[in-house]
Formats: structure tokens, sequence, C-alpha cells
């Protein structure tokens, strides 16, 4: 058993705080609101990174993958439109698009938790 500081009653071992007066048990005082989760800031995701992640979704977007034909043999294109335009039976290659979109996106989670902003 402990006893608080405050009020001198026993407390059980486990307790952090006094059930009666809601002092800390380890003698700082402060009642039951002062906590170790108000003294710490929360950390923040770096804004910066998801700014740049939601730039490089929209020009995914923008300038899809693309393949050639499904009568011609198997290609895949990528941002070589950009110099010279696919052909007319050229088709967006939705898969590719999705693995493109859901790969910036992930890393740019990862990577705006990665370099988290600490107070």
């Amino acid at each position: 058993m402990q006893t608080c500081l405050s009020c001198q009653r026993s407390q059980p071992e486990i307790n952090r705080f006094c059930t009666h007066c809601g002092h800390r048990l380890d003698g700082s005082g402060g009642g039951a609101s002062a906590s170790r989760f108000n003294a710490e800031a929360p950390e923040q995701l770096n804004i910066t990174i998801l700014y740049v992640m939601v730039a490089a979704l929209i020009l995914a977007v923008l300038c899809p993958p693309w393949e050639t034909p499904p009568e011609q043999q198997p290609e895949f294109l990528g941002l070589s439109f950009i110099l010279s335009p696919p052909t007319a039976e050229a088709v967006v290659s939705r898969m590719l698009l999705t693995i493109e979109l859901v790969t910036i996106a992930i890393a740019g989670f990862y990577g705006a938790f990665l370099f988290r902003r600490k107070p």
C-alpha cells in the first residue's frame, strides 16, 4: 500500500492517482487532469510530403500509362507519349494506373509518417 501525500489515505500500489482527491501518488501533485499525456505535444505528419503526394497523384491521373492495342505485341508505352503520342489504337492501362496510384499513395503516407514533425 502507498499513501497519498495530499489526503493521507492509503491506496493500492497499482494506482497512479488517489481515488479520493485525484493527486498523483508519485508525489508530483496536480490532480487527475495533470497526466503525462498533457505535457507531450502530438506529432504531426509532414504536410509538404502529403502535398507532393497529391501532386504526383494528379500527374499520374493526367498522364496515365498506355498499352499497345490488343492485336499488337504487348508493350508498355509509359510516359513516352509525351514526346511521341501513342497510336490511335493504344489504350490506357487501367491495371497499371491502379498500381501506380496505390504505390504513390502508400509511399506518400509512409513518407509523411517517416518524416513527421516532432515538437
